[in-house]
Protein backbone atom coordinates (compact mmCIF):
# COMPACT_ATOMS: atom_id res chain seq x y z
CA UNK A 1 0.00 0.00 0.00
CA UNK A 2 1.29 2.96 -0.83
CA UNK A 3 0.70 6.77 0.71
CA UNK A 4 0.15 10.07 0.13
CA UNK A 5 3.55 12.14 -0.04
CA UNK A 6 2.27 15.42 0.86
CA UNK A 7 4.92 17.72 0.65
CA UNK A 8 5.82 19.04 4.37
CA UNK A 9 4.89 23.28 3.69
CA UNK A 10 4.80 25.22 6.56
CA UNK A 11 1.80 26.73 4.56
CA UNK A 12 -0.38 23.50 6.06
CA UNK A 13 0.63 24.05 9.52
CA UNK A 14 1.11 27.68 10.61
CA UNK A 15 -2.97 28.72 10.19
CA UNK A 16 -3.84 25.57 12.43
CA UNK A 17 -3.86 27.46 15.48
CA UNK A 18 -6.18 30.26 14.05
CA UNK A 19 -8.35 27.87 12.27
CA UNK A 20 -9.07 25.69 14.95
CA UNK A 21 -9.42 28.50 17.51
CA UNK A 22 -9.16 31.92 16.15
CA UNK A 23 -10.40 34.10 18.94
CA UNK A 24 -7.18 33.27 21.15
CA UNK A 25 -5.18 36.52 21.56
CA UNK A 26 -1.64 37.51 20.23
CA UNK A 27 -0.57 40.13 22.87
CA UNK A 28 2.16 42.64 22.19
CA UNK A 29 3.58 44.89 24.96
CA UNK A 30 3.27 48.69 24.30
CA UNK A 31 4.59 51.82 25.97
CA UNK A 32 2.94 52.74 29.44
CA UNK A 33 2.48 49.64 30.38
CA UNK A 34 -0.65 48.52 27.80
CA UNK A 35 -0.68 45.68 25.38
CA UNK A 36 -1.71 45.40 21.74
CA UNK A 37 -3.72 42.73 21.44
CA UNK A 38 -5.61 40.66 18.24
CA UNK A 39 -6.38 37.82 17.70
CA UNK A 40 -5.34 34.18 16.07
CA UNK A 41 -7.96 34.43 13.48
CA UNK A 42 -6.74 38.41 12.77
CA UNK A 43 -3.02 37.71 12.85
CA UNK A 44 -3.52 34.78 9.94
CA UNK A 45 -5.69 36.77 7.80
CA UNK A 46 -3.02 40.16 8.19
CA UNK A 47 -0.17 37.28 6.99
CA UNK A 48 -2.26 36.51 3.74
CA UNK A 49 -2.84 40.22 3.27
CA UNK A 50 1.23 40.62 3.95
CA UNK A 51 1.54 37.90 1.43
CA UNK A 52 -0.38 39.79 -1.11
CA UNK A 53 1.26 42.88 -0.81
CA UNK A 54 4.76 41.13 -1.57
CA UNK A 55 3.22 39.52 -4.58
CA UNK A 56 1.85 42.91 -5.47
CA UNK A 57 5.98 44.17 -5.47
CA UNK A 58 6.76 41.89 -7.49
CA UNK A 59 8.27 39.47 -4.66
CA UNK A 60 8.30 35.90 -5.58
CA UNK A 61 8.80 32.33 -4.61
CA UNK A 62 12.72 32.07 -3.26
CA UNK A 63 13.30 35.79 -2.53
CA UNK A 64 14.36 36.81 0.59
CA UNK A 65 12.76 39.34 2.58
CA UNK A 66 14.08 40.95 5.79
CA UNK A 67 12.46 41.55 9.50
CA UNK A 68 14.80 43.95 11.66
CA UNK A 69 11.79 44.11 14.70
CA UNK A 70 11.47 42.65 18.24
CA UNK A 71 9.11 40.11 19.03
CA UNK A 72 5.56 41.25 18.17
CA UNK A 73 2.63 40.61 16.52
CA UNK A 74 4.13 42.05 13.12
CA UNK A 75 7.04 40.03 13.63
CA UNK A 76 4.40 36.95 14.00
CA UNK A 77 2.33 37.87 10.72
CA UNK A 78 5.70 37.90 8.77
CA UNK A 79 6.56 34.57 10.07
CA UNK A 80 3.37 33.19 8.96
CA UNK A 81 2.94 34.75 5.71
CA UNK A 82 6.31 34.99 4.32
CA UNK A 83 7.59 31.46 4.42
CA UNK A 84 3.78 30.78 3.60
CA UNK A 85 4.26 32.13 0.25
CA UNK A 86 7.42 30.20 -0.70
CA UNK A 87 9.48 33.43 0.04
CA UNK A 88 12.40 33.21 2.44
CA UNK A 89 12.16 35.31 5.72
CA UNK A 90 15.67 36.67 6.41
CA UNK A 91 15.48 37.39 10.42
CA UNK A 92 18.08 40.30 10.63
CA UNK A 93 20.25 40.62 14.50
CA UNK A 94 19.35 44.18 15.69
CA UNK A 95 22.59 43.93 17.90
CA UNK A 96 24.51 43.38 14.64
CA UNK A 97 27.38 46.18 14.08
CA UNK A 98 26.72 48.40 10.42
CA UNK A 99 29.69 46.39 8.96
CA UNK A 100 28.03 43.20 9.71
CA UNK A 101 24.44 43.87 9.12
CA UNK A 102 25.50 45.53 5.33
CA UNK A 103 27.54 42.45 4.63
CA UNK A 104 24.41 40.29 5.06
CA UNK A 105 21.99 42.21 3.88
CA UNK A 106 23.88 42.42 0.81
CA UNK A 107 25.19 38.96 0.87
CA UNK A 108 21.41 37.44 0.98
CA UNK A 109 20.05 40.41 -1.56
CA UNK A 110 17.31 41.08 0.61
CA UNK A 111 14.79 42.71 -1.28
CA UNK A 112 12.54 44.60 1.21
CA UNK A 113 13.23 45.03 5.07
CA UNK A 114 10.61 45.49 7.28
CA UNK A 115 11.95 47.58 10.66
CA UNK A 116 10.15 48.67 13.52
CA UNK A 117 10.09 52.67 14.01
CA UNK A 118 12.47 52.54 17.37
CA UNK A 119 15.59 50.82 15.92
CA UNK A 120 15.37 52.58 12.46
CA UNK A 121 18.38 55.03 13.04
CA UNK A 122 20.53 51.65 13.40
CA UNK A 123 19.96 50.89 9.31
CA UNK A 124 20.56 54.87 8.59
CA UNK A 125 24.67 54.34 8.21
CA UNK A 126 24.17 51.78 5.69
CA UNK A 127 21.38 52.78 3.27
CA UNK A 128 23.49 53.75 0.42
CA UNK A 129 25.77 50.34 1.17
CA UNK A 130 22.46 47.95 -0.09
CA UNK A 131 21.62 48.48 -3.27
CA UNK A 132 19.50 45.03 -3.51
CA UNK A 133 17.01 46.92 -1.23
CA UNK A 134 14.29 48.21 -3.33
CA UNK A 135 11.64 49.27 -0.14
CA UNK A 136 11.64 49.64 3.21
CA UNK A 137 8.30 48.72 4.92
CA UNK A 138 8.37 50.43 8.22
CA UNK A 139 6.59 49.26 11.55
CA UNK A 140 4.93 52.05 13.46
CA UNK A 141 4.44 51.97 16.93
CA UNK A 142 3.46 55.52 17.50
CA UNK A 143 6.94 56.83 18.56
CA UNK A 144 7.83 59.07 15.74
CA UNK A 145 10.56 56.94 14.37
CA UNK A 146 12.17 58.01 10.65
CA UNK A 147 14.15 57.00 8.12
CA UNK A 148 16.32 58.55 4.82
CA UNK A 149 15.71 55.70 2.20
CA UNK A 150 14.13 56.69 -1.16
CA UNK A 151 11.40 53.97 -1.10
CA UNK A 152 9.14 53.41 1.81
CA UNK A 153 5.80 52.64 2.84
CA UNK A 154 3.99 52.42 6.67
CA UNK A 155 3.16 48.73 7.39
CA UNK A 156 -0.57 49.31 7.32
CA UNK A 157 -0.68 51.54 4.47
CA UNK A 158 1.29 48.30 2.42
CA UNK A 159 -1.50 45.57 4.18
CA UNK A 160 -4.62 47.56 3.77
CA UNK A 161 -7.31 46.26 1.24
CA UNK A 162 -5.02 43.33 0.46
CA UNK A 163 -7.51 40.39 0.53
CA UNK A 164 -7.03 38.20 3.45
CA UNK A 165 -7.08 34.49 2.38
CA UNK A 166 -4.21 33.87 -0.28
CA UNK A 167 -3.79 30.65 -2.14
CA UNK A 168 -0.59 29.21 -1.01
CA UNK A 169 1.50 27.57 -3.64
CA UNK A 170 2.77 23.88 -4.18
CA UNK A 171 6.24 24.10 -4.26
CA UNK A 172 9.00 21.95 -3.09
CA UNK A 173 9.46 20.96 0.51
CA UNK A 174 13.32 21.29 0.08
CA UNK A 175 12.68 24.99 -0.58
CA UNK A 176 14.07 27.19 1.50
CA UNK A 177 11.75 29.22 3.99
CA UNK A 178 14.50 30.87 6.34
CA UNK A 179 17.51 32.64 6.44
CA UNK A 180 19.55 33.24 9.55
CA UNK A 181 23.14 34.67 10.09
CA UNK A 182 25.65 33.33 13.04
CA UNK A 183 28.60 35.10 13.95
CA UNK A 184 29.80 32.15 15.78
CA UNK A 185 32.82 31.68 13.46
CA UNK A 186 35.84 34.08 12.70
CA UNK A 187 35.41 36.29 9.32
CA UNK A 188 32.15 37.25 7.94
CA UNK A 189 29.08 35.87 9.42
CA UNK A 190 27.88 32.49 7.70
CA UNK A 191 23.92 31.98 6.67
CA UNK A 192 22.17 29.06 7.57
CA UNK A 193 19.11 28.15 5.22
CA UNK A 194 16.46 26.67 6.74
CA UNK A 195 14.00 24.68 4.33
CA UNK A 196 10.12 24.04 4.88
CA UNK A 197 10.99 20.22 5.64
CA UNK A 198 13.62 21.36 7.97
CA UNK A 199 11.65 23.43 9.90
CA UNK A 200 8.10 21.60 9.51
CA UNK A 201 10.48 18.43 11.32
CA UNK A 202 11.90 20.89 13.48
CA UNK A 203 8.26 22.06 14.82
CA UNK A 204 6.87 18.87 15.39
CA UNK A 205 9.30 17.54 17.43
CA UNK A 206 9.66 20.78 19.71
CA UNK A 207 5.95 20.03 21.12
CA UNK A 208 6.96 16.83 22.07
CA UNK A 209 6.31 15.82 25.35
CA UNK A 210 9.65 15.00 26.40
CA UNK A 211 11.03 18.45 24.73
CA UNK A 212 8.95 21.89 25.24
CA UNK A 213 5.77 19.65 26.04
CA UNK A 214 3.80 22.80 24.19
CA UNK A 215 -0.19 22.27 23.88
CA UNK A 216 -2.81 24.25 22.59
CA UNK A 217 -3.46 25.26 25.89
CA UNK A 218 -0.32 26.95 27.07
CA UNK A 219 0.22 31.32 27.01
CA UNK A 220 3.72 31.03 25.94
CA UNK A 221 5.94 33.99 26.75
CA UNK A 222 8.32 34.68 23.94
CA UNK A 223 11.33 36.31 24.87
CA UNK A 224 13.83 34.98 23.31
CA UNK A 225 14.66 37.62 20.32
CA UNK A 226 12.62 36.60 17.21
CA UNK A 227 15.69 37.43 15.05
CA UNK A 228 17.75 34.78 16.80
CA UNK A 229 17.73 31.63 15.05
CA UNK A 230 14.33 32.28 14.47
CA UNK A 231 13.33 32.58 17.94
CA UNK A 232 14.18 29.17 18.71
CA UNK A 233 11.34 27.75 16.36
CA UNK A 234 8.53 28.79 19.35
CA UNK A 235 6.56 30.96 16.36
CA UNK A 236 6.05 28.21 14.67
CA UNK A 237 5.40 25.64 17.47
CA UNK A 238 2.72 28.00 19.24
CA UNK A 239 1.00 29.28 15.36
CA UNK A 240 0.81 25.52 14.61
CA UNK A 241 -1.25 24.77 18.33
CA UNK A 242 -3.15 27.63 18.81
CA UNK A 243 -0.85 28.44 22.01
CA UNK A 244 -1.73 32.41 22.94
CA UNK A 245 1.58 34.42 22.12
CA UNK A 246 2.61 36.77 24.51
CA UNK A 247 5.58 39.30 23.48
CA UNK A 248 7.89 41.89 25.05
CA UNK A 249 8.18 44.09 22.18
CA UNK A 250 11.31 46.60 23.29
CA UNK A 251 10.38 45.92 26.66
CA UNK A 252 12.71 43.63 27.67
CA UNK A 253 12.98 43.95 31.47
CA UNK A 254 12.50 41.68 34.11
CA UNK A 255 9.62 43.55 35.41
CA UNK A 256 7.63 43.62 31.87
CA UNK A 257 8.32 40.03 31.82
CA UNK A 258 6.47 39.46 35.56
CA UNK A 259 3.71 41.58 34.34
CA UNK A 260 3.49 40.11 31.03
CA UNK A 261 3.55 36.57 33.45
CA UNK A 262 0.81 37.56 35.60
CA UNK A 263 -1.65 39.79 33.38
CA UNK A 264 -1.69 36.65 30.37
CA UNK A 265 -1.29 33.58 32.81
CA UNK A 266 1.63 32.19 31.08
CA UNK A 267 2.46 28.65 31.66
CA UNK A 268 5.97 28.78 29.88
CA UNK A 269 8.51 31.18 29.06
CA UNK A 270 11.88 31.31 26.74
CA UNK A 271 14.93 33.17 27.63
CA UNK A 272 19.02 32.68 28.05
CA UNK A 273 20.46 32.83 31.73
CA UNK A 274 20.83 36.21 32.35
CA UNK A 275 16.90 37.04 31.61
CA UNK A 276 15.99 34.35 34.28
CA UNK A 277 19.04 35.52 36.66
CA UNK A 278 17.05 39.24 36.29
CA UNK A 279 13.47 38.02 36.81
CA UNK A 280 15.11 35.90 40.04
CA UNK A 281 15.76 39.00 41.62
CA UNK A 282 12.73 40.45 40.33
CA UNK A 283 10.68 38.09 41.89
CA UNK A 284 12.53 37.98 45.25
CA UNK A 285 12.03 42.02 45.48
CA UNK A 286 8.68 42.29 44.56
CA UNK A 287 7.66 40.26 47.82
CA UNK A 288 4.70 38.56 46.62
CA UNK A 289 3.41 41.30 43.83
CA UNK A 290 3.05 38.83 41.03
CA UNK A 291 0.92 36.01 40.41
CA UNK A 292 3.05 33.46 38.57
CA UNK A 293 0.98 30.28 40.03
CA UNK A 294 0.05 29.26 36.24
CA UNK A 295 3.73 29.60 35.36
CA UNK A 296 5.02 25.85 34.98
CA UNK A 297 7.96 25.56 33.10
CA UNK A 298 11.15 27.83 31.74
CA UNK A 299 13.55 26.71 29.13
CA UNK A 300 16.82 28.42 28.73
CA UNK A 301 19.64 27.97 26.20
CA UNK A 302 23.01 30.27 24.93
CA UNK A 303 24.94 29.21 27.89
CA UNK A 304 24.47 27.18 30.85
CA UNK A 305 22.43 28.17 33.66
CA UNK A 306 23.60 28.07 37.48
CA UNK A 307 22.53 25.00 39.12
CA UNK A 308 21.13 27.38 42.20
CA UNK A 309 19.13 29.13 40.22
CA UNK A 310 17.28 26.15 38.43
CA UNK A 311 16.67 24.76 41.81
CA UNK A 312 15.52 28.08 43.34
CA UNK A 313 13.06 28.27 40.48
CA UNK A 314 11.88 24.90 41.53
CA UNK A 315 11.91 24.84 45.26
CA UNK A 316 10.28 28.57 45.13
CA UNK A 317 8.01 28.61 42.47
CA UNK A 318 7.34 25.43 41.60
CA UNK A 319 8.96 25.94 38.13
CA UNK A 320 10.48 23.57 35.94
CA UNK A 321 13.53 25.05 34.07
CA UNK A 322 14.25 22.65 30.72
CA UNK A 323 17.72 23.48 29.50
CA UNK A 324 18.62 23.57 26.09
CA UNK A 325 21.60 23.05 23.52
CA UNK A 326 21.43 24.34 20.03
CA UNK A 327 22.96 26.26 17.42
CA UNK A 328 21.79 28.74 14.78
CA UNK A 329 22.90 25.68 11.91
CA UNK A 330 20.95 22.98 14.50
CA UNK A 331 17.28 25.09 13.44
CA UNK A 332 18.11 25.86 16.99
CA UNK A 333 17.22 22.30 19.03
CA UNK A 334 19.98 19.61 19.61
CA UNK A 335 19.19 18.73 22.95
CA UNK A 336 17.04 18.94 25.79
CA UNK A 337 17.49 18.37 29.63
CA UNK A 338 14.65 18.22 32.24
CA UNK A 339 14.16 17.18 35.31
CA UNK A 340 13.44 13.65 35.09
CA UNK A 341 13.63 12.58 31.26
CA UNK A 342 13.89 8.96 31.61
CA UNK A 343 11.75 6.43 32.40
CA UNK A 344 14.58 4.65 34.55
CA UNK A 345 15.68 7.79 36.64
CA UNK A 346 12.03 8.50 38.28
CA UNK A 347 13.93 7.16 41.56
CA UNK A 348 16.86 9.46 41.32
CA UNK A 349 17.10 11.84 43.96
CA UNK A 350 16.40 15.16 43.57
CA UNK A 351 20.18 16.32 43.73
CA UNK A 352 20.50 13.50 41.19
CA UNK A 353 17.81 14.77 38.99
CA UNK A 354 19.43 18.15 39.34
CA UNK A 355 22.89 16.72 38.50
CA UNK A 356 21.58 15.30 35.09
CA UNK A 357 19.62 19.18 34.32
CA UNK A 358 23.19 20.92 34.68
CA UNK A 359 24.22 18.92 31.68
CA UNK A 360 23.33 19.97 28.16
CA UNK A 361 20.48 17.00 27.72
CA UNK A 362 19.26 14.53 25.61
CA UNK A 363 19.14 14.01 21.88
CA UNK A 364 16.01 15.36 20.34
CA UNK A 365 14.33 12.25 18.50
CA UNK A 366 15.93 12.17 14.94
CA UNK A 367 19.06 13.63 15.74
CA UNK A 368 22.57 11.88 15.96
CA UNK A 369 25.19 13.10 18.29
CA UNK A 370 28.65 12.19 18.50
CA UNK A 371 31.96 12.94 19.88
CA UNK A 372 35.35 11.89 17.65
CA UNK A 373 38.87 12.35 18.73
CA UNK A 374 41.19 14.52 15.60
CA UNK A 375 41.58 11.43 13.73
CA UNK A 376 37.08 10.70 13.20
CA UNK A 377 37.68 7.81 15.79
CA UNK A 378 34.29 7.44 17.56
CA UNK A 379 34.84 8.42 21.49
CA UNK A 380 33.72 6.52 24.26
CA UNK A 381 29.90 7.50 25.98
CA UNK A 382 32.19 7.09 29.41
CA UNK A 383 31.56 10.87 30.99
CA UNK A 384 35.07 11.25 30.76
CA UNK A 385 36.54 11.55 27.67
CA UNK A 386 36.43 14.25 25.52
CA UNK A 387 36.18 14.85 21.77
CA UNK A 388 35.08 16.97 19.27
CA UNK A 389 31.01 17.04 19.32
CA UNK A 390 29.47 16.33 15.94
CA UNK A 391 25.48 16.37 14.77
CA UNK A 392 23.39 15.17 12.29
CA UNK A 393 19.93 15.02 11.18
CA UNK A 394 16.79 16.18 9.45
CA UNK A 395 16.81 19.65 10.52
CA UNK A 396 21.16 20.07 11.09
CA UNK A 397 22.46 22.16 8.22
CA UNK A 398 24.42 20.50 5.56
CA UNK A 399 26.33 23.30 4.32
CA UNK A 400 26.69 27.69 4.91
CA UNK A 401 24.34 29.35 2.10
CA UNK A 402 26.81 30.89 -0.85
CA UNK A 403 29.87 30.02 1.14
CA UNK A 404 31.90 26.60 1.02
CA UNK A 405 33.32 25.61 4.67
CA UNK A 406 34.19 22.18 4.34
CA UNK A 407 36.03 22.27 7.69
CA UNK A 408 32.55 22.66 9.52
CA UNK A 409 30.84 19.72 7.56
CA UNK A 410 31.98 16.08 7.81
CA UNK A 411 30.66 13.18 6.52
CA UNK A 412 27.53 14.01 6.88
CA UNK A 413 28.51 15.20 10.56
CA UNK A 414 28.40 19.02 11.21
CA UNK A 415 31.20 19.88 13.46
CA UNK A 416 30.04 22.59 16.04
CA UNK A 417 33.13 23.69 17.45
CA UNK A 418 32.49 22.06 20.75
CA UNK A 419 34.29 20.13 22.77
CA UNK A 420 32.40 17.72 24.72
CA UNK A 421 31.56 14.74 26.44
CA UNK A 422 29.41 12.14 26.81
CA UNK A 423 27.76 9.99 29.58
CA UNK A 424 26.89 6.10 30.09
CA UNK A 425 23.31 7.77 30.41
CA UNK A 426 23.58 9.11 26.88
CA UNK A 427 23.63 13.26 28.44
CA UNK A 428 25.91 15.82 26.73
CA UNK A 429 28.22 18.00 28.81
CA UNK A 430 29.85 20.67 27.01
CA UNK A 431 33.33 20.86 28.47
CA UNK A 432 34.62 23.24 25.90
CA UNK A 433 34.91 25.28 22.54
CA UNK A 434 37.84 23.98 20.09
CA UNK A 435 37.79 28.19 18.93
CA UNK A 436 38.64 31.06 20.42
CA UNK A 437 35.36 32.36 20.92
CA UNK A 438 33.16 34.30 23.95
CA UNK A 439 29.51 34.00 24.35
CA UNK A 440 28.43 37.30 25.92
CA UNK A 441 24.38 37.00 27.48
CA UNK A 442 24.17 34.20 24.44
CA UNK A 443 25.82 35.63 21.51
CA UNK A 444 29.36 34.72 19.89
CA UNK A 445 31.95 37.24 20.31
CA UNK A 446 35.39 36.29 18.02
CA UNK A 447 38.84 36.93 20.19
CA UNK A 448 40.53 36.62 16.95
CA UNK A 449 38.35 39.17 15.31
CA UNK A 450 39.07 41.67 18.06
CA UNK A 451 42.36 40.84 18.03
CA UNK A 452 43.16 40.81 15.00
CA UNK A 453 41.63 44.45 14.58
CA UNK A 454 43.02 45.91 17.93
CA UNK A 455 46.63 44.98 16.83
CA UNK A 456 46.07 46.67 13.81
CA UNK A 457 45.94 50.32 15.76
CA UNK A 458 49.29 52.18 15.88
CA UNK A 459 51.39 51.79 18.97
CA UNK A 460 49.82 48.18 19.72
CA UNK A 461 52.68 46.01 19.64
CA UNK A 462 50.34 42.88 20.52
CA UNK A 463 46.71 41.45 21.45
CA UNK A 464 44.96 39.06 23.12
CA UNK A 465 41.51 38.73 23.76
CA UNK A 466 40.22 36.03 26.19
CA UNK A 467 37.01 35.50 28.03
CA UNK A 468 36.14 36.85 31.65
CA UNK A 469 33.31 35.57 33.32
CA UNK A 470 30.31 37.58 34.38
CA UNK A 471 27.86 37.35 37.12
CA UNK A 472 24.85 38.65 34.36
CA UNK A 473 26.48 37.80 30.74
CA UNK A 474 27.97 34.82 31.49
CA UNK A 475 31.63 35.73 29.67
CA UNK A 476 32.60 39.22 28.44
CA UNK A 477 35.72 40.17 26.16
CA UNK A 478 39.03 41.14 27.57
CA UNK A 479 41.42 42.78 25.34
CA UNK A 480 45.02 42.39 27.16
CA UNK A 481 47.38 44.61 25.47
CA UNK A 482 51.48 45.12 25.02
CA UNK A 483 52.28 48.30 23.81
CA UNK A 484 54.84 49.38 21.46
CA UNK A 485 58.09 51.21 22.61
CA UNK A 486 57.08 54.34 23.74
CA UNK A 487 53.50 53.96 23.21
CA UNK A 488 50.65 54.77 25.88
CA UNK A 489 47.47 52.43 26.07
CA UNK A 490 44.57 55.02 25.53
CA UNK A 491 41.67 52.84 26.36
CA UNK A 492 38.62 55.10 24.34
CA UNK A 493 40.81 55.22 21.50
CA UNK A 494 41.39 51.77 20.89
CA UNK A 495 37.41 51.80 21.50
CA UNK A 496 36.44 54.21 19.18
CA UNK A 497 38.59 51.92 16.65
CA UNK A 498 36.58 48.63 17.37
CA UNK A 499 33.21 50.23 17.08
CA UNK A 500 33.82 51.10 13.29
CA UNK A 501 33.02 47.40 13.00
CA UNK A 502 31.88 45.83 16.03
CA UNK A 503 28.52 46.50 18.15
CA UNK A 504 28.37 47.88 21.58
CA UNK A 505 27.93 44.97 23.08
CA UNK A 506 31.09 43.03 21.49
CA UNK A 507 33.27 45.46 22.94
CA UNK A 508 36.44 44.44 25.57
CA UNK A 509 37.43 45.89 28.46
CA UNK A 510 41.36 46.16 28.60
CA UNK A 511 44.35 45.29 30.40
CA UNK A 512 47.65 46.22 29.66
CA UNK A 513 51.02 44.18 29.94
CA UNK A 514 54.01 46.15 30.54
CA UNK A 515 56.87 44.13 28.80
CA UNK A 516 58.88 44.49 31.96
CA UNK A 517 56.55 42.67 34.15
Amino acid sequence: MTMQQTPLLLSRILGRGAILDPDVEVVTAQAGGTTHRQTLGKTWERANQVAHALKGHGIEVGDRVASFMWNNYRHLELYQGVPSMGVVLHTLNVRLSPTDLEYIINHANDRVIFADEDILPLLEPIWDKVPCVELLVICRHGEGGESSFKNQIDYEDFIKDQPTCYDWPEIDENSPMGLCYTSGTTGKPKGVMYTHRSTYLHTMAGCLTDALGLTALDSLLGIVPMFHAMGWGLPFNASMLGCKHVMPHRFMTPDTFLKLMHDEGVTIATGVPTIWQGVKAAVEAADGKFDLSKLARLTCGGSAPPVSMMRWYWDELGVEMIQGWGMTETNPLGTLSRKCAKYTQQTLSEDEQFENIAKAGLTMPGLEIEIFDEEWNRQPHDGETVGELCIRGPWIAAEYYNDPQPEKFHDGWLVTGDVAKIDKNQYLMIADRSKDLIKSGGEWISSVDLENHIVALPGIAQAAVVAQPHPRWDERPVALVIMADGAELDQQAVLDHCSKIFAKWQLPGFHQIRKDS
